[in-house]
């Protein structure tokens, strides 16, 4: 039986704390689907096409394997797609206790609904303190973006 992970986010932009969770995660599951999802609490900056695009290309970059798919999920719940794909995990990387307080009761939620259990993975320190959010708000006033998002995403925001 193939142990089957997805490892959800808006990644608009995907991070390089966002690869570096990706790439760990790759190598403990057998495959694993990296899936954009619409967060409507946010205003993405990126629509969901260019952020599919964006982490096959950072993926690519990085050069590591496993059987990893890149996709979008736009209708119902994550469980949904985790069920409509036979996941068992979802892997979420976290900073710091505020994503810990926020993700705790999806991970019980998702356990209660369909039986799928939530791994936290910290990501390496130096990419701790990173967000989208924070890469957006440098890039949008003109600032190097590039220590923060892999090559791909970088030439990207800089042609913007």
């Amino acid at each position: 039986m193939s142990r089957i992970a997805v490892v959800p986010g808006s990644f608009d932009p995907v991070t390089l704390g966002h690869i570096d969770v990706i790439g760990r995660a790759a190598g403990i599951f057998d495959q694993l689907h990296v899936l954009v999802v619409h967060n409507p609490a946010k205003t993405a900056l990126l629509p969901v096409a260019q952020r599919v695009s964006l982490i096959e290309k950072s993926i690519a970059e990085s050069g590591f394997g496993g059987d990893i798919i890149v996709t979008s999920w736009s209708v119902g719940l994550l469980v949904d797609y985790c069920t409509e794909v036979g996941a068992s995990v979802i892997v979420k990387g976290i900073r710091s206790q505020v994503d810990v307080a926020y993700e705790t009761p999806m991970a019980i939620v998702n356990r209660d609904l369909a039986g799928v259990e939530t791994i936290f993975m910290l990501p390496d320190p130096a990419h701790a303190h990173v967000s989208s959010s924070l890469v957006r708000q440098v890039a949008a006033l003109g600032g190097d973006v590039a220590p923060y998002v892999p090559q791909a995403v970088a030439t990207f925001l800089q042609k913007r």
